[in-house]
C-alpha cells in the first residue's frame, strides 16, 4: 500500500516537472528573441547612424554607395556586399562592391589572380559586366522590386557557380532599393562570415536596411540638386547682372527726340537686346535684338553681338551695311542653331528722317500724320532681311536693304519684340501687332514714356495671370 502511494507521488512530481520546464524553456525563448528583436533594432540604428554621418560627410554619391556596403556587411555579418543599378540602358550593372562578392556571370578570365589584386579584379568584373532585368537572382529581385532570402544558392538554378571555392555562393539575400517611387538599384550581401544560411531574422533585418539606405540615397540626390540648384542660381545672378550692365544704364537724351526703353526678360537673364549708339554728324542709332533661345547662352551671344555692334556702327552711315558686317563677325561666334533677328534704325535729326534695316525682326511701328485725314495714323514699315548667323554672307548681303522713312515732329517710333505682340492670355490668343498698333494711336500724344507705359499696361491686362513666356522689350521714340 505504502508503496503504491510512494509511486503516484513521484509520477505525480514528475507530471508537475514536465509544465515547469516548459514554461521555462518558453520563457528563455522569449528572452532570445527580445533579445534577438533589441539587437536588429540597434543594427538599424547603427545603420541610419551611419547613413546620417555620411550625409553629414557630404559624400559623393558613390562614396555613399560604398559607405552603404560597407555598413550592410558590418551590420549582418556577410563577408561582402554589392550594389547594383539600373543603367540608361536598362540594364543592371554593380556601382559599389565589398568583399569578394562573386560575379553574376562566369568571370571572363581565369580565377587565378594573385591575392593582392583578386578584390581589385572582381570589382573591375562587377563594374563592368551587364546583365538585363531578371536574369538571375538579382534581376529578378530588380525586376520584381520584391526581396529575396536565397538560404541555400548551390542549390538555386538562377546562381552562377564558379570553380573558385572563394566565390561560391552559399547563401544570398538581395532587396530592392527605391523610396516611392525612385528605384535606386539592388543592395546584396553575400555568405554569412560563419558558414550557416543566412537567416529569415537576417533577411526581415536587411530589408529595413534597405530602406534606410534607399533613404539616404533619396536625401544624397536631393541635397546634390539643392546644391546644384544654388550654383545654377549664383551662376544667373552673375550673368544677369552682366546683362544689365550691358543694357543702357541712364536715362536716354538726345536732342529734339523723346526715347524710352523697357526690358523684361522670362527668366533671370534673357536673350532680348536694345540699345543706344552715338553717331558721328549727330545722329542715333538705336537698335531692337531678340536672340532664339533664353538663358545663359542666349545672353552670352547678346553680349558678342552688342558689343560686336558698338564697334561696327559708328564706321558705316547704312545700316544695312552695318548688320552685313555684324553678320560677317560674328558668324563663326554662332553655334548651336542659335540666331539674332535684329532691327537697326538710324535718326537723322537734321534731315527729319529713319533709315532702317530689318534683320528677321518684327515690323517697326511708325505713328506719324496722315496727310489726307490730318490723324495720326499707325503703320507697320516692311523691308527684307534675314536673321544675323542664319545664312551664308552673300545670300544676307542679297536679301537686306535700307528703308528711308521721314520722321517730323510729333511722328512716334516704337520697336519691339515679338514678346509684346506674341503674349498670350488663358485663351491662347495673342496680343497681336493690332493691338499694339490700336494702344499707340490712341497714346501718340503723350511722351515716350507714358506710351510705354500704356503698352504693357494693356499687353497685363489682355495676359491676365498667365505666365510670361518669352522675353519682352520695348522702345518708343517720339520726335519733338
Amino acid at each position: 500500500m505504502w508503496v503504491g502511494l510512494l509511486l503516484g507521488v513521484v509520477i505525480g512530481l514528475g507530471c508537475l516537472l514536465i509544465p515547469l520546464r516548459r514554461v521555462r524553456r518558453f520563457a528563455e525563448v522569449q528572452e532570445e528573441e527580445k533579445q534577438q528583436f533589441a539587437q536588429d533594432r540597434q543594427r538599424v540604428i547603427d545603420f541610419m547612424h551611419l547613413m546620417a554621418e555620411a550625409l553629414g560627410e557630404n559624400l559623393s554619391l558613390q562614396e555613399l554607395r560604398q559607405r552603404i556596403v560597407h555598413a550592410s556587411i558590418l551590420c549582418t555579418g556577410a563577408l561582402s556586399a554589392c550594389i547594383f543599378e539600373q543603367t540608361t540602358s536598362g540594364q543592371m550593372r554593380g556601382v559599389a562592391v565589398e568583399g569578394l562578392f562573386p560575379p553574376q556571370r562566369p568571370l571572363p578570365l581565369s580565377g587565378a589572380q594573385p591575392a593582392m589584386t583578386r578584390v581589385k579584379f572582381l570589382e573591375q568584373v562587377l563594374k563592368s559586366e551587364e546583365f538585363p532585368m531578371g536574369e538571375g537572382i538579382i534581376g529578378r529581385v530588380a525586376q520584381a522590386k520584391r526581396a529575396e532570402l536565397v538560404a541555400d544558392a548551390g542549390t538555386d538554378p538562377r546562381a552562377t557557380h564558379h570553380e573558385d571555392p572563394a566565390l561560391v555562393l552559399r547563401s544570398l539575400i538581395a532587396v530592392p532599393l527605391h523610396f516611392r517611387e525612385r528605384f535606386f538599384g539592388v543592395l546584396a550581401v553575400a555568405n554569412p562570415a560563419d558558414e550557416r544560411p543566412f537567416t529569415e531574422v537576417e533577411f526581415s533585418l536587411l530589408q529595413s536596411l534597405g530602406e534606410q539606405a534607399a533613404l539616404a540615397l533619396h536625401n544624397a540626390e536631393f541635397l546634390s540638386l539643392q546644391v546644384e540648384k544654388s550654383q545654377l542660381d549664383l551662376d544667373l545672378s552673375i550673368a544677369s547682372g552682366i546683362q544689365q550692365m550691358l543694357l543702357p544704364r541712364h536715362a536716354i537724351s538726345f536732342a529734339a527726340l523723346d526715347l524710352d526703353a523697357r526690358y523684361k526678360p522670362a527668366q533671370k537673364v534673357g536673350g532680348d537686346l536694345y540699345d543706344i549708339i552715338g553717331l558721328p554728324d549727330g545722329r542715333l542709332g538705336v537698335v531692337v535684338a531678340d536672340v532664339s533661345g533664353k538663358g545663359i547662352p542666349a545672353s552670352l551671344l547678346m553680349a558678342i553681338v552688342r558689343t560686336s555692334l558698338r564697334h561696327i556702327a559708328p564706321r558705316y552711315s547704312s545700316p544695312s551695311r552695318v548688320l552685313t558686317e555684324l553678320n560677317r563677325s560674328i558668324a563663326a561666334d554662332i553655334q548651336g542653331g542659335l540666331y539674332v533677328t535684329m532691327l537697326y534704325a538710324v535718326i537723322d535729326v537734321a534731315r527729319n528722317t529713319i533709315s532702317f534695316a530689318r534683320a528677321g525682326h518684327e515690323l517697326p511701328l511708325l505713328i506719324r500724320r496722315d496727310l489726307e485725314t490730318n490723324d495720326y495714323l499707325p503703320r507697320y514699315i516692311g523691308s527684307e532681311g534675314m536673321a544675323v548667323g542664319m545664312v551664308p554672307d552673300d545670300l544676307f548681303t542679297e536679301v537686306i536693304a535700307d528703308q528711308i522713312e521721314p520722321f517730323v515732329p510729333g511722328d512716334v517710333l516704337i520697336l519691339y519684340t515679338d514678346g509684346v505682340t506674341e503674349a498670350q492670355n488663358e485663351d491662347r490668343k495673342e496680343f497681336s501687332n493690332a493691338r499694339l498698333a490700336d494702344v499707340a494711336r490712341q497714346t501718340h500724344s503723350r511722351n515716350a514714356r507714358d506710351i510705354n507705359d500704356a503698352v504693357l499696361e494693356a499687353v497685363d491686362k489682355f495676359v491676365g495671370d498667365e505666365i510670361q513666356h518669352d522675353d519682352l522689350t520695348l522702345v518708343s521714340v517720339k520726335r519733338i
